[in-house]
């Protein structure tokens, strides 16, 4: 997979890059702040863009900008968004600007380096990778919506991994149930959610964002 990195902190952004060349990986290009990010993206679009939330000059949301940009501009290229806190608020701008291709992760996560690899190959193939801190928060804060409460303590469960980007298959070995047991979890959680008249992955999408309280 071809990936841009970019992080204004040049001890991590060498360390990731050495990590992905070491996985088998191509970095196109390793940058500091996000015009040079979109400089580089425009003359060589990656796979995917590795994007700290904070970067010069004013270290706020510069990284984040760039990444809704990103998927913007270049939709083939996934964005997985790294920050030092959950930031609520940019968690769910950048899930409700696209719904594929992109993630968010604590930091401290990628020193989990199976758990940091896992998140880059699904945003990579146009799925979604959630740090299971910054899914707890938003849960927390969507625990006043009416439909929400509906759902059991196991059908929670589900949903919260599926915010995280994982598949039914993967719910189902995470959870020791079978995988026709956790596609029974997601039709009573569509039904729950009144989410009956629309398609399957629409139904997927849309009972994340709820459950994220957007």
């Amino acid at each position: 997979m071809r990936v841009i990195l970019a992080d204004d902190s040049t001890l991590l952004r060498e360390g990731l890059a050495r990590l992905l060349v070491d996985e088998g990986h191509e970095v196109t290009a390793a940058v500091g702040d996000a015009e040079a990010l979109l400089e580089a993206i425009a003359t060589d679009p990656p796979d995917i863009a590795v994007v700290d939330v904070r970067m010069p000059p004013t270290h706020t949301d510069e990284g984040l900008r760039a990444a809704l940009e990103i998927r913007e501009k270049w939709p083939g290229t996934g964005v997985l968004v790294l920050s030092q806190y959950v930031e609520r608020r940019y968690a769910t701008e950048l899930l409700t600007t696209a719904t594929e291709g992109v993630g968010y992760l604590l930091k401290d996560r990628v020193v989990q380096v199976d758990e940091f690899l896992d998140a880059l190959d699904r945003v990579g193939s146009a799925g979604t990778a959630f740090d299971p801190e910054v899914v707890r928060q938003l849960l927390t804060f969507s625990s006043k919506v009416d439909p929400l409460q509906r759902l059991t303590d196991r059908e929670r469960e589900v949903i919260a991994r599926m915010a995280q980007g994982h598949t039914n298959a993967a719910i189902a070995g995470q959870l020791n149930v079978s995988q026709s047991a956790v596609e029974k979890y997601v039709n009573s959680i569509f039904d729950k959610l009144e989410l009956t008249d629309t398609t399957g992955y629409s139904r997927r999408v849309l009972a994340i964002l709820r459950f994220l309280g957007t």
